[in-house]
């Protein structure tokens, strides 16, 4: 793990096209800012993890006829596991 002390309005960059910009700190807390390309999905840690975890469930469901018929209709969440 890199560890680096930036101050207000101070940055780094990652690669070429994502950096990162202090925007405040007020006691624990530290604003920041993400400039990168719109293609770049960027997410807090947690939401990123239940994304994840969202995947993997799905992709552990039986595709069943009656899962299938389910989807179509816009009821994924009356899947059979």
């Amino acid at each position: 793990m890199l560890v680096l002390s930036r101050k207000k309005g101070e940055s780094l960059m990652i690669g070429d096209h994502v950096e990162l910009v202090i925007l405040s700190t007020e006691g624990e807390n530290v604003r920041i800012g993400i400039k990168a390309p719109k293609h770049i999905e960027v997410f807090r840690k947690e939401i990123y993890q239940s994304i994840q975890e969202s995947n993997r469930e799905a992709s552990s469901r039986t595709l069943s006829p009656m899962n299938i018929g389910r989807l179509l209709s816009g009821k994924p969440d009356q899947l059979e596991k």
